[in-house]
């Protein structure tokens, strides 16, 4: 980019470096936009085809959730990177519909070009959009229907529903009865409102037998085995000791020397040592424990020690299991062995360990305050077991969402429906232009029955003019039915979805839509340039050889 003054060019940007402005800009940002809106659309609803993302790696990922198709896909226009973070926020907030939120805002740009080819200003469209979403989001609050936070019953349905569209549809009844147990097991009141934190629910997957074999368990699976095989491979009545230090002699902090002239001082240092493990275990049993789970290593004369007195004993056990160890059995984790005490162990009915597959992993059941549970997933492949981790991932946050809010809207495009027909009747009370963007919005949002209908093969016309005649007569849960392929009551389909969920893709679509329009100018620097090879190949070798070494080596 370059000025002329006095008849010289004075450069401003860095020489690589590429501008686009005004109406060109805007095109291109929204076209980007649309074309990642597009690559997910297929996968919305129980009837959407799932998508192969093939990394670099050659490495393979089939789904259909949103939020991992846009994280696989290499994006790299900057309009297009935005949708994926609508997609992300989408998914870090609330779990589930991070496909609706992208096709919602891919169709919300695809409105406002429409409105700007006509000479509306952005600034018009983006006040327009905003009195729209708060429109819709009052409508929401207006239409959704209060439920009890611990009803398993409304929690089940919500569950089934987020896993209608995924690979596990099949076994969603089963997949969603474990995800509600999992989520009202470490539920915590707090006055008269429930907190669920998902980082006490542990999912492990283990590829073998078939996804009917997922069970929840009440309490832990540690991926570990016992350290020697002359341990005992089942504890009952357990009394855990959680260790954050290493069952090691301990290494001198600073570098010193012994010197060593005749072979009984061999012979009294090597005891010594050995005196000091056995000192470890002295403090391990006398505070009664009978199961060590350690954090770090284990010395191999500390776990001969621990299998002689018949001490169950694993190591490396990651930090986050130790944590949640430790709200599950009610134990400590110790930093020091001296200060072990009977008052710091956890306890559980049961630590046994079982071959799942072809690894042996740790089963810590029976706790006695289970607020941490553990999901073991299994599946044919291990794609199965990826995307069913994925389905139960969504299930559990979506049942979260109703237990913290418990507030549900029933399915099948018939809220966005609802919306439409709100913002319809808010338009024609605006004056000016807004009005336009308003009814743009109401369009945009009516994208969602529309796209469930043509991925389930129905004709799109047919279906929203009978949604609209049905909306407006007062029938406000009528939505699609894809199995049936016929406008139906959602509600006695029984097909709910989290209040939490919609609220959040409506926010989410439309900032990134405003933000996108607001972009008028586009200034992008050169990429860096490699550094030239120099002559003879790699280090500058002659004849691409080595440290002087002919071009063969």
């Amino acid at each position: 980019m370059s000025a002329q003054a006095g008849g010289v060019p004075v450069l401003i940007l860095k020489e690589g470096s590429a501008r686009s402005r005004g109406r060109d800009a805007q095109h291109a940002n929204i076209m980007a936009a649309q074309i990642v809106a597009e690559a997910v659309k297929s996968a919305l609803g129980p009837k959407g085809m799932d998508k192969m993302l093939v990394d670099s790696f050659g490495d393979v990922t089939i789904t259909s959730d949103g939020r991992t198709v846009l994280d696989e896909m290499d994006i790299q226009h900057p309009a297009a990177k935005m949708m994926v973070e609508v997609a992300k926020t989408q998914d870090e907030e609330v779990g589930d519909g991070t496909t609706t939120a992208v096709i919602v805002a891919g169709e919300l740009l695809g409105q406002a070009e429409e409105l700007i080819d006509k000479k509306v200003h952005p600034t018009v469209i983006v006040d327009g959009y905003r009195k729209a979403a708060d429109k819709a989001l009052e409508t929401l609050e207006k239409i959704a229907i209060s439920v009890r936070p611990t009803d398993k019953d409304f929690l089940g349905k919500v569950a089934m529903t987020s896993m209608a569209s995924k690979l596990v549809a099949e076994n969603r009844e089963q997949l969603a009865e474990i995800a509600v147990e999992a989520v009202l097991h470490v539920a915590n009141k707090v006055g008269d409102e429930y907190r669920v934190d998902l980082d006490d629910i542990m999912v492990e997957k283990k590829p073998g037998e078939s996804i009917t074999d997922t069970k929840l368990i009440e309490g832990l699976v540690l991926d570990k085995e016992v350290v020697h095989s002359g341990m005992p491979k089942r504890v009952e009545e357990a009394k855990i000791a959680l260790l954050e230090s290493a069952l090691e002699v301990k290494k001198t902090e600073f570098d010193a020397k012994i010197n060593i002239e005749r072979p009984e001082q061999m012979e009294h240092f090597l005891r010594e040592e050995e005196n000091m493990l056995k000192e470890m275990i002295e403090k391990i049993v006398s505070a009664g424990a009978n199961v060590v789970i350690c954090q770090k290593g284990i010395d191999d004369m500390v776990q001969h020690f621990l299998a002689r007195k018949g001490i169950f004993a694993v190591r490396r056990a990651k930090k986050s299991d130790m944590e949640k160890l430790a709200k599950a059995t009610g134990g400590k984790v110790s930093t020091n062995l001296d200060d072990l005490t009977e008052k710091d162990l956890g306890y559980a009915k049961l630590v046994e360990e079982r071959k799942i597959g072809d690894d042996k992993m740790t089963f810590i059941e029976g706790c006695k305050n289970p607020r941490s549970v553990a999901i073991l997933i299994r599946g044919g492949t291990e794609r199965i077991v990826d995307e069913a981790e994925r389905s139960v991932h969504d299930a559990l946050c979506v049942v979260r969402d109703v237990v913290q809010e418990p507030k549900i809207l029933a399915g099948g495009g018939a809220p966005e429906m609802e919306i439409a027909r709100a913002l319809r009747d808010c338009a024609e009370s605006l004056p000016g232009r807004e009005q336009l963007a308003v009814q743009r919005f109401a369009e945009a949002i009516e994208t969602v029955p529309l796209t469930l209908g043509e991925n389930a093969g129905l004709d799109p016309l047919d279906i929203l003019s009978e949604l609209r005649s049905r909306h407006g007569k007062g029938e406000k849960w009528a939505g699609v039915d894809v199995f049936e392929g016929k406008i139906k009551d959602m509600k006695e389909l029984e097909v709910y979805e989290p209040l939490a969920v919609k609220k959040q893709a409506i926010k989410s679509a439309t900032e990134a839509a405003t933000m996108i329009l607001r972009v008028d100018d586009v200034i992008a620097s050169g990429k860096m340039k490699a550094p030239p090879t120099p002559p003879g190949g790699p280090g500058g070798m002659p004849g691409g050889g080595y440290g002087g070494m002919p071009p063969e080596y």
